[in-house]
């Protein structure tokens, strides 16, 4: 049995949630990557995307410099248990229709699974019908 532990990317690096929105995207640069956890309190509040700073900042006339990610970070984040198998995964990806996402180990953030992640570690025929699922037309 593959379990998400076997798959994520451990050492997935927070942004607090009252930092700003220009150093979440110097941050992302930086490590190259498109997403970074919110956190605050030790605890997980959401997810801010490259995409996120885009379209929910400046594209709407919003200063990166003063909105801070605790404002973009919306509901409860969706997670799934580390030792959870790779089917649970898929399946609350796939559900939530989500490309990333967070992996908890006694209600702390451990990892984090991407969909680059999934394309390393699963079958070719898996990750397609992955990328089918969350590209469909709601």
């Amino acid at each position: 049995m593959t379990t998400a532990r076997d798959i994520m990317h451990s050492g997935v690096e927070c942004i607090g949630e009252r930092q700003n929105l220009a150093f979440a995207a110097q941050r992302m640069r930086e490590l190259d990557v498109g997403a970074l956890p919110i956190c605050g309190d030790d605890r997980l509040h959401g997810i801010i995307t490259d995409r996120d700073i885009v379209l929910k900042c400046v594209a709407t006339g919003g200063d990166p410099n003063t909105v801070t990610a605790g404002e973009l970070a919306q509901g409860k984040p969706i997670t799934v248990e580390a030792g959870a198998d790779v089917q649970q995964v898929l399946q609350a990806m796939e559900q939530h229709r989500i490309r990333r996402l967070p992996m908890i180990d006694q209600h702390r953030l451990v990892g984090l699974i991407s969909e680059a992640d999934l394309a390393r570690h699963l079958p070719e025929e898996t990750v397609g019908r992955f990328v089918e699922a969350i590209c469909a037309s709601p």
